[in-house]
């Protein structure tokens, strides 16, 4: 993801996520961490290549040896062609790069096709925190994932 992702990536967070959606200013602040030496985070985008239109986005921090998948969003007409697979792969060969241990996650109690590709990949649920999502009040399932090196990822599912 760059800087110039960032007004279609604001359309779709937009339209996913309407109650609790991300600023502009929260993704300029996570791509400020995503270059250079000292990167601590990743952020990707996906392209439909029949239209050249956004069809997904995913971001991930990084600190010491843990990661936080920080979002993960498909556009609704690429649901179920894999493309949340895809980029969760690359943000697990993202934590791989960075050294982490463990990856955590925060996802809404009510999104079970979430909680079902996280669980496809080993991620396994740990704990709540309750209000997490607002303003709608909505609690949040912590899953956990450890040794992201070890993953079942998309790739290995397509070659295994």
């Amino acid at each position: 993801m760059r800087w110039w992702d960032i007004d279609p990536v604001l359309e779709l967070e937009h339209e996913l996520f309407p109650d609790d959606a991300w600023s502009a200013g929260m993704f300029w602040s996570e791509l400020a961490h995503a270059r250079g030496p000292q990167a601590t985070r990743r952020y990707v985008v996906a392209e439909d290549p029949a239209t050249g239109r956004l069809a997904g986005y995913a971001g991930l921090a990084s600190a010491g040896d843990l990661a936080d998948v920080q979002t993960i969003a498909v556009a609704r007409e690429h649901w179920g062609t894999g493309l949340g697979a895809r980029l969760l792969s690359e943000l697990l060969r993202a934590a791989t790069a960075f050294e982490c241990a463990e990856v955590l996650l925060e996802v809404r109690v009510d999104n079970t096709r979430a909680q079902r590709l996280y669980e496809r990949f080993g991620f396994e649920p740990i704990g709540f925190r309750r209000g997490y999502y607002q303003p709608g009040n909505v609690d949040a399932l912590v899953m956990r994932l450890t040794d992201p090196a070890q993953a079942r990822t998309e790739s290995s599912e397509s070659n295994g």
